[in-house]
């Protein structure tokens, strides 16, 4: 036993030594900045290496900082972050500070030798850290810089590098240095160099060999960075169709949503419903009037507002279309004239109402945090709440194929879309059917304004803006057929993409409108024609 004294002892003060160390270096960037103030440039110079020997990526904002000319001092010793607007940051702890003032401040001069010690000590910190989204973004902005001091770190970082995404966009990091440096490369390293940036096949790797071209000393250099450029371009206009049509099912979507609604009934009940894009209108306001009670009384919740919104504005607006039509259409049915305009008449009625209610001046309607923001798929650049009302859109036409063929509601309204008389004869209650059609109709509509809420204005007029459309997607697929729907609705989205870029978005509607009357001349009753006796007469 004594003679396990002293390795005991050594433990613990190994122990105690070891514990000591953390916050010692925890410390470390709180010592080094303030050692700034009126300091030389190479005593600059000793406390960015100092930062760098931190290896803590915290440190990254000061260095940023310094290089980009943003950090300042005070008389008083104190060294901040400061970017011409917006608040005065503590250099070391990052948060905003009070009783400074932009006139105590002093900025902090370097030369071109400490600015690149500075790029070169973030992009050590950064390429190296082990966050691998932090090395892709160092690897690409070393890339958009394209200097040739960082090729050494970008070497010694491929050679570790085990992620195949981070190292291919470090090597061509390395490759835009490389020809940037305008060091002599060897045929097979030209080739490498301009086939590593012809690879990433964006607008930024093109500038980059249309830049060498113009550089290029021999035919063999011309010829291979023609090669790289007819790839990118190549590459490009295959992402931009297929941008276009991620475009074209975004918009399309948001037809299917707002049409699919006005298929039922139109093609139910033979009404043309004017004061559908109200219905949709009114969804949109349901999902105004949730989020305002969640932000004002409940702002924790604010995530879950759309959850409570599309039930609410369903059942809202089916109500609202059950009133309309056991209060005005039930009494115009074979009149098709009198209920456009009685439907036309009523949304006016509609739309000054919200305007005495809410004003006439658009509201605000937030995206929740899982609906904010973009990502790149592919090279497509993708928003989170087009994606979400795609799906959603494609969750609602599932429910309604659901409803109309696997309830007894969808049996009883299929039964009067194709011979009324007979249904009734049957037995079927066709005032009711009617009543749940427009109410199941203008409930979609309704979850329609609660996905608009998230990428269009919430206006009094908001409705207007999709009533013609939905009427060129209903007439165009099929009138009642809602696999017409969908196909006309994704057909004319799709289409529309594509011919914005050449005519513009409204002479692309009237081409559009034009094809479609065009079509309807060799098939009056649209893509998918419904069969039954009635229809069929």
């Amino acid at each position: 036993m004594p003679l396990l004294r002293p390795f005991a002892i050594l433990f613990i003060l190994l122990a105690l030594f070891c514990v000591g160390l953390a916050p010692a270096r925890a410390q470390d960037a709180a010592e080094i900045v303030p050692s700034m103030y009126d300091a030389s440039l190479n005593e600059l110079k000793d406390a960015v290496a100092a930062l760098v020997a931190t290896g803590d990526p915290a440190v990254v904002p000061v260095l940023r900082a310094l290089g980009e000319g943003n950090l300042y001092e005070t008389d008083a010793g104190g060294i901040y972050i400061f970017s011409g607007s917006g608040p005065i940051r503590d250099a070391v702890t990052g948060e905003p500070v009070e009783g400074v003032v932009e006139d105590d401040l002093s900025r902090i001069r370097i030369n071109n030798s400490l600015r690149r010690d500075v790029a070169a000590a973030i992009g050590n910190l950064t390429l190296m850290s082990e966050n691998a989204q932090t090395r892709m973004s160092a690897a690409r902005e070393m890339f958009s810089t394209a200097d040739p001091d960082n090729i050494p770190l970008l070497e010694e970082a491929i050679a570790t590098e085990e992620d195949v995404r981070v190292r291919a966009v470090m090597e061509q990091a390395r490759a835009a240095a490389l020809l940037a440096s305008g060091d002599q490369l060897s045929e097979d390293q030209f080739s490498e160099a301009i086939a590593a940036i012809a690879s990433r096949s964006d607008r930024e790797s093109l500038a980059i060999l249309n830049r060498n071209l113009a550089n290029a000393t021999t035919d063999a250099q011309r010829a291979t960075i023609t090669a790289g450029i007819d790839r990118i371009n190549q590459a490009l206009a295959l992402r931009d169709v297929a941008q276009n049509v991620w475009y074209g099912i975004s918009l399309g979507s948001v037809l299917l949503l707002a049409a699919i609604g006005l298929a039922i009934t139109f093609g139910v009940m033979g009404v043309i419903n004017m004061a559908h894009g109200e219905m949709v209108m009114i969804g949109a306001y349901v999902t105004f009037m949730v989020q305002e009670v969640i932000r004002t009384s409940f702002p924790g919740a604010f995530d879950y507002s759309l959850a409570i919104a599309i039930p609410l504005a369903f059942l809202v607006t089916g109500f609202v279309g059950v009133a309309i039509e056991r209060g005005i259409i039930r009494w115009l049915y074979g009149r098709p004239l009198e209920t456009l305009l009685a439907t036309w008449g009523l949304s006016l009625i509609i739309q000054q109402g919200v305007r005495t209610i809410f004003g006439p001046t658009n509201r605000d309607v937030g995206n929740p945090s899982f609906m904010s923001g973009t990502f790149e798929f592919m090279g497509l650049m993708i928003t989170w709440n087009r994606l979400w009302i795609v799906i959603f859109a494609a969750v609602v036409f599932a429910l309604l194929l659901l409803v109309l063929n696997r309830t007894s509601l969808g049996l009883q309204m299929r039964a009067v879309t194709q011979n009324r008389r007979m249904a009734s004869a049957m037995g079927i209650r066709t005032p009711w059917v009617d009543a749940m059609t427009f109410g199941l109709g203008s409930g979609v509509a309704g979850l329609a304004g609660v996905a608009l809420s998230q990428i269009d204005n919430v206006s009094p007029n908001l409705g207007q803006n999709y009533i013609i459309d939905s009427f060129m997607v209903v007439v165009f697929g099929g009138v009642g057929n809602l696999w017409g729907t969908l196909v006309g609705a994704l057909t004319l989205g799709v289409a529309n993409k594509f011919l914005e870029p050449f005519a513009g978005a409204v002479l692309a509607k009237i081409v559009i409108l034009v094809l479609i009357i065009l079509f309807i001349q060799r098939r009056p009753r649209g893509l998918f024609a419904l069969k039954g006796r009635a229809v069929d007469a």
